[in-house]
């Protein structure tokens, strides 16, 4: 489809970029007609690999030249009747929407995926991380490209309660595709991945790391959420204070298979019914005088802990001596 040039983001066109808000984008009464927006050129990189389904996409006329490819892809994958229009709006009348200075001057709206169910999306990893543990043993996979995607054995994922800030949400998609979590569970009272701010604040990550949400309503967690992940062969672990909690990385938790970890909303941390749902309860060590991290820097502590001993080749040396 030609770029279509506009002279003002008055165009009704636009109202996808320009007016309709986050709850109207989801649209919750027709989740299927539901869309998100992409930021800034390295995320929609990001989210075309991660198999986006491309609406329209805006940007200014110093990106047309620069953007060819990656337009050329978002093209392909469109699935819908017409393809994929792109606007082209001035620079100044650019500046009207509000943080487009930090979108780089290139947005994408994309449909809203359906998401699997829990059981669906963990079996999906089962079969990938055995997948990759196979294609690693047969020699055709370098073991250094897949991080500790190939262990076959053990299963890391995070579970987010009831965390508001988008913000914080997007950081912890950023922790997690970085130091190798297998997926991440949000709880029905938790953001949206999808929200502008998490996407951009994750640079794409949203769209590397398999989630889904644990329930629809907040009838279903955490008795019930707890119970699903139980039958799923998972141990759940409370990353709270308390007077009986382990300390992370204690071997107890090195050992488990399948371990999921679950992080509390800012301010309170998880609620008093999940950590007495959990099997267990960690705290990151700390000095004296400080009692707690940010949500965010205490998942990337923990995932960082937890992954790299489940995914200890990592650091291994010429001996294949772990260091």
């Amino acid at each position: 489809m030609p770029y279509i040039e506009l002279e003002s983001l008055d165009d009704a066109r636009l109202d996808v970029f320009a007016r309709l808000t986050e709850a109207q984008l989801r649209n919750k009464l027709e989740p299927e007609k539901g869309i998100f927006i992409v930021e800034s050129e390295k995320v929609i990189d990001r989210a075309l690999l991660g198999g986006v389904q491309p609406l329209s996409m805006l940007m200014t006329p110093e990106w047309v030249d620069r953007t060819r490819e990656i337009v050329s892809r978002a093209e392909a994958a469109c699935e819908e009747p017409g393809g994929m229009p792109v606007f082209v709006v001035p620079a100044k009348e650019a500046e009207r929407l509000t943080g487009f200075a930090v979108t780089r001057g290139i947005l994408l709206a994309c449909r809203r995926p359906q998401l699997p169910s829990v059981e669906d999306l963990l079996a999906r990893v089962d079969a990938e991380k055995a997948a990759r543990a196979a294609a690693v043993a047969a020699g055709e996979l370098d073991p250094g490209e897949v991080g500790n995607m190939h262990d076959a054995s053990r299963r890391r994922i995070a579970v987010l309660e009831g965390i508001v800030d988008h913000t914080n949400v997007g950081a912890i998609f950023r922790s997690a595709a970085a130091m190798g979590i297998d997926a991440v569970l949000v709880t029905p009272t938790c953001c949206d991945p999808l929200y502008r701010r998490a996407v951009r604040v994750s640079m794409g990550c949203v769209f590397q790391v398999p989630w889904t949400r644990i329930g629809e309503s907040v009838r279903d967690w955490p008795a019930a959420g707890l119970e699903r992940l139980g039958a799923l062969g998972y141990k759940t672990a409370a990353m709270a204070l308390s007077d009986d909690s382990l300390p992370l990385g204690a071997p107890e938790l090195v050992q488990i298979d399948k371990l999921a970890l679950v992080f509390g909303t800012e301010g309170d941390g998880l609620s008093s019914h999940t950590i007495a749902g959990c099997d267990y309860t960690v705290r990151i060590p700390m000095r004296p005088g400080v009692d707690s991290l940010n949500v965010a820097a205490a998942s990337a502590v923990t995932f960082w802990e937890l992954c790299k001993i489940v995914g200890c080749w990592y650091y291994l040396d010429t001996n294949n001596t772990c260091f």
